[in-house]
C-alpha cells in the first residue's frame, strides 16, 4: 500500500457556504460567463426572473 502525504483537514472557514447575490454577479446584464476548470458556463436570467445555467 502506499503512503499518502498527511491532508489537512479543511478550516472551518473553507466550509461555510457563501451567498452571493445573482443580480450582483449579472450587473444589470442578461448573461454571464462563468469559467471553471477549463469549461464555460453560461448563467442567463429569463425574462421571468428565473436562472439557467448552460455549458
Amino acid at each position: 500500500m502506499k503512503n499518502e502525504p498527511n491532508k489537512a483537514a479543511p478550516s472551518a472557514q473553507s466550509l461555510e457556504r457563501i451567498r452571493l447575490d445573482a443580480l450582483t454577479l449579472l450587473q444589470g446584464r442578461q448573461e454571464l460567463e462563468i469559467a471553471h476548470r477549463g469549461e464555460i458556463y453560461r448563467l442567463r436570467m429569463t425574462r421571468n426572473g428565473k436562472l439557467i445555467l448552460t455549458k
